[in-house]
């Protein structure tokens, strides 16, 4: 407590103070941008987001992946269960595998981390089941033209598939990562699928 009154938490976003145990200013916060309820189709998958990607939502985000603040994803796996339609979250939580270079430079998947999250805040199970291989490019700098020809990397099952499996991922976009996620849970027995992530980009 001494420590937050000598240096207060910072919002994420602008840079401004924060409530404690806060991510986002509440200025950044009322600027979140939220999604109509009802899940879209992306790549043939069902998902669903809260949030559109953009503003102190894509802060977020940016946060968590590339400055390594896992501690964000109670806040972010918070937003998600608050507004998740009725009936989405159930079976296993099913992360989108980090390829394998990523991994190492990185030392973490940010979807795993908002999974395990996920499971925190509901009780429902992850599976880790998935995993990238091969060689390519993360998607980050990739073209939409080859985000849409899929994923960086064979995508494949490592362990035993759940019946029913929510896939998450921080962020859709295209939805090639999702499908081919989809394709490969399918391909091992896994009957009911969709997916759900922290923020999509707008339009999608």
């Amino acid at each position: 407590m001494i420590a937050a009154l000598l240096a207060p938490p910072l919002c994420w976003s602008c840079g401004a103070a924060a409530p404690p145990d806060r991510a986002l200013c509440d200025g950044c916060r009322r600027g979140l941008v939220f999604l109509p309820s009802e899940p879209v189709a992306l790549a043939g998958v069902r998902v669903w987001t809260p949030l559109a990607y953009e503003g102190p939502a894509r802060d977020l985000v940016r946060a968590l992946k590339f400055h390594g603040a896992l501690s964000l994803a109670r806040e972010m796996s918070a937003l998600v269960v608050a507004s998740a339609p009725e009936g989405l979250l159930r079976g296993s939580l099913v992360p989108v595998p980090l390829h394998p270079v990523r991994m190492r430079r990185r030392g973490f998947n940010q979807a795993a981390v908002l999974a395990r999250a996920l499971a925190r805040a509901t009780g429902i199970a992850t599976s880790e089941c998935l995993r990238r291989r091969g060689a390519g490019p993360p998607q980050v700098g990739r073209s939409r033209g080859a985000r849409l020809g899929g994923p960086a990397g064979t995508i494949e099952p490592r362990a035993r598939v759940p019946p029913t499996a929510l896939i998450v991922d921080d962020v859709a976009t295209t939805g090639a990562t999702l499908a081919a996620c989809a394709a490969a849970l399918r391909e091992a027995g896994t009957r009911e699928v969709a997916a759900i992530a922290f923020a999509r980009t707008p339009g999608r």
